[in-house]
């Protein structure tokens, strides 16, 4: 097992950055701008990881598609005006650096980002905090249905040359663990994010890491499992059931 090829994608927002006052505060301009009613905070962090269209109308349901359009292209605008304000900073999570660090050394490992980020912000944010040259695939919103259609995953895998069963979404919501479920691949959730851990497991996460340092023995944990599968053994070292 030590020399297959394993791939790590991660999300972004709310996954390795902590965007959620940044979201809020533009999607209660966006709201503003438009005449609707702002909406309570937990809802609006709920709909993190769709893709920005699927988020807005998952907001506005019965809203006709003119208003969810404007509504949309505000929230682009306002997110980028916000940016500059240094109380809306987008921080990495406790850690995130560390485990990536990591990961980034470690032998045939691959890193990757899937992101209901479009191509433009995921590569502003990687920027900012100096990780643009940690991944080698970046799946957004541009250039895949959004989660969780398994599409960002694929073309993932089509890019790295990695296999589903030896591929790992690391993701604070549901629509993650759906995604990787759909392609195959495993899913570890994160407790710190958007999405209650209960939501996660029932949606198929293997794990919850409750905290980034927690990272290096939950991915061990499963590259063990692969390397005893791959030598027909089970976990325990025992010999697999035919």
């Amino acid at each position: 097992m030590s020399g297959e090829l394993k791939l790590v994608l991660f999300d972004c927002d709310g996954t390795l950055v902590d965007s959620q006052h940044m979201i809020v505060a533009a999607m209660n301009e966006a709201f503003t701008q438009n005449g609707l009613e702002l909406l309570p905070r937990g809802e609006v962090l709920s709909i993190v990881g769709l893709s920005l269209e699927n988020a807005i109308a998952a907001l506005l349901p019965e809203t006709d598609p003119a208003t969810l359009m404007r509504v949309t292209e505000a929230y682009r605008d306002a997110f980028t005006t916000l940016r500059g304000r240094p109380d809306l900073h987008e921080p990495l999570f406790e850690g995130a650096q560390e485990a990536l660090d990591w990961l980034r050394n470690e032998e045939n490992v691959l890193l990757g980002i899937v992101t209901g980020k479009s191509q433009k912000g995921l590569r502003n944010i990687l920027a900012l905090h100096e990780l643009s040259d940690y991944f080698i695939t970046l799946q957004t919103a541009d250039d895949a249905p959004s989660k969780p259609h398994p599409g960002m995953i694929e073309r993932a895998l089509g890019e790295t040359g990695a296999r589903a069963d030896h591929t790992v979404v690391i993701g604070d919501t549901s629509y993650d663990m759906l995604m990787a479920r759909s392609a195959g691949a495993h899913g570890l959730g994160v407790a710190w994010g958007y999405h209650e851990p209960t939501a996660l497991s029932a949606s198929g996460a293997r794990l919850i890491l409750q905290h980034f340092g927690e990272t290096e023995e939950a991915l061990g944990t499963l590259w063990t499992e692969w390397q005893s599968k791959a030598q027909g053994k089970a976990p325990n070292g025992k010999e697999a059931a035919e």
